[in-house]
């Protein structure tokens, strides 16, 4: 395999503007480093925390560079490091990190870490990272960020996925909370005497770091970065405030539970002020995971851990809430949409990250280019993409109705077969919040012989985020065990299917509709794209009559 196909990644072509000149993101900012010895540990490789330093602080170049201020590192998400991929002293590591979309006086910044071998020319991908930064005005004043303008398709699907991951850490400490709170969190189990246990307070470990000059920013400040190359962390980084140059840093961890063949160890730090050492101030938290191989690659086991009484039990059943949420997410979210079983179990505890990932498949599929139009009915046009071996089909038509309205009627499922032939009931089956429905669906088949074809969809919706964003429908196959597969319907599945509405003018929409295709749907998609049925050309007339039949009767409050 060459090198250019070993990196899967990364370079999109070039993008040239209007006068010729060849784009580059105003807030990239790219760094690149030799690994020597005083970056690597023991063995002789890269220290993650050493790691998570350079990525910290080219990430923050890049925040400041579009916020024109000073910015301080509010979270970095969950990272995943390949420890079959090695960085050892020699390599040369290459940082890109540059601005997704800024909120109102937060940004999410996105990271891409490549690693390359001079000797051999080498290279590979390491990781991706996603951190969040909050810009620091002078004094206590909030700064309003300016909008991040995205150019290339690329940086359009990732300010668009932005949003969506803000939603998603905002829900992960109630998602930590939830699970702790369940049944489906094992509980401290009763140790026997034969086991091989390690009791938890035997792995607490206390250091003291001096925060010095080399240790801060250019705000005094102790950077981010160093803290977490102290706390050695691979995992999720909460900023709770800065400490400056002359306090002192303690740093705290304990091995939190072990699962076989990895464990969870927090580490939390804590600044003691020059002004009153008496007082302590909560800098970071911090879950890391350790896997460890042995010579042969294959990972080693460990001993199960005891947690201490009161604040240690929380802390272990909090490790296995993590441990959870970490693989429903690697399930869920980081494969590719090829790798993901259609109908992923739906439960409360991966209700966050599915949601996510339906409306991240409809912005990614929304966001393609090289659409092929097919044909046109009734001022409808109807568009296919053929991508990867895979079928996509897209329609879109423009309506005399309000957006809002069109979202709320669109919304409701229910209602869907009175213009839509293809089904026969949407039935609710559980409403999980404001947003996240799930439906039981039952299409006729497009063969009389056969029998009726039904499906369970998760249906969530999406108000726009800021001026210009569309409002989303999507929707996904989920699996219920409240609603197995019978013998008198044949279970068929979608993959990424769903709606965009956008404000054309005062009282107009467009809308388009999009479907990656599965065995299940193809039929009734290409009768109508060849010709051989005018069941879509009715289908639109409908919608259109029904939309506006029924605009009056959609109510804003609705929307939520």
């Amino acid at each position: 395999m060459s090198a250019s196909e070993q990196l899967e990644i990364l370079e999109e072509p070039p993008f040239i503007l209007e006068n010729g000149v060849k784009y580059i993101n105003p807030t990239e900012v790219k760094m690149s480093q030799f690994i020597l010895p005083c970056h690597a540990n023991h063995c002789g490789e890269l220290s993650v925390g050493q790691l998570l330093k350079w990525m910290d602080t080219t990430a923050c170049l890049s925040a400041e560079r579009h916020a024109h201020c000073p910015c301080v590192t509010a979270s970095m998400d969950d990272i995943d490091f390949d420890f079959e991929q090695r960085l050892s002293v020699g390599h040369v590591v290459n940082i890109k990190a540059k601005v997704n979309r800024a909120f109102n006086t937060s940004l999410e910044v996105g990271i891409i870490i490549t690693s390359e071998d001079p000797c051999t020319g080498r290279q590979w991908k390491v990781c991706n990272a996603f951190a969040t930064f909050v810009a620091k005005g002078q004094g206590s004043g909030k700064v309003q960020l300016k909008a991040v303008i995205p150019r290339t398709s690329q940086e359009k699907i990732e300010y668009s996925i932005a949003a969506e991951r803000r939603r998603m850490r905002l829900h992960h400490l109630e998602s930590i909370k939830d699970l702790v709170s369940s049944s489906t969190i094992q509980k401290e189990p009763d140790f026997d005497e034969s086991q091989h246990v390690v009791p938890a307070e035997k792995t607490r470990v206390e250091t003291v770091e001096l925060v010095l000059p080399p240790h801060a920013n250019h705000q005094s400040n102790s950077f981010g970065g160093q803290i977490m190359a102290w706390m050695e962390s691979a995992a999720t980084i909460s900023a709770r405030g800065p400490s400056q140059v002359g306090d002192r840093i303690t740093l705290k961890a304990i091995v939190n539970n072990a699962f076989k063949e990895s464990f969870e160890v927090g580490v939390c730090a804590e600044a003691y002020h020059q002004e009153g050492w008496e007082q302590k101030t909560h800098i970071n938290s911090a879950f890391m995971t350790f896997v460890v191989p042995d010579k042969g690659g294959k990972l080693c086991t460990f001993p199960r851990v005891k947690p201490e009484p009161g604040d240690g039990k929380r802390r272990y059943r909090e490790a296995s809430a993590r441990k959870k949420i970490r693989l429903d997410r690697k399930y869920i979210i980081s494969c590719k949409q090829t790798e993901v079983p259609l109908s992923v179990p739906w439960d409360p505890s991966n209700q966050v990250y599915l949601s996510y990932n339906n409306v991240s498949a409809l912005k990614i599929l929304a966001a393609k280019q090289n659409w092929v139009l097919n044909c046109m009915q009734n001022k409808a046009k109807l568009s296919t993409l053929e991508e990867d071996h895979l079928l996509f089909f897209k329609a879109e038509m423009i309506v005399s109705v309000n957006v809002k309205q069109v979202f709320v009627l669109l919304s409701d499922m229910s209602r869907r077969h009175e213009w839509d032939t293809h089904y026969q009931r949407f039935k609710l089956i559980q409403k999980v919040d404001t947003d996240d429905v799930i439906y039981h669906v039952v299409s006729p088949s497009v063969n009389k012989a056969s029998n009726f074809q039904d499906f369970v969809l998760l249906a969530s919706r999406r108000v726009p985020c800021a001026d210009g964003d569309p409002y989303l429908i999507a929707l996904r196959s989920v699996s219920l065990p409240a609603v197995p597969p019978t013998k008198d319907l044949d279970r068929g599945e979608v993959s990424c299917a769903g709606f965009t509405l956008c404000q054309e003018g005062v009282t107009s929409t467009k809308i388009a509709y999009y479907i990656q295709t599965t065995p299940q749907v193809l039929p009734y998609i290409t009768r109508d794209i060849t010709g051989l049925s005018s069941d879509l050309c009715k289908i639109i007339e409908a919608l259109n009559k029904f939309l506006e039949q029924n605009k009056d009767t959609a109510h804003m409050c609705d929307i939520g």
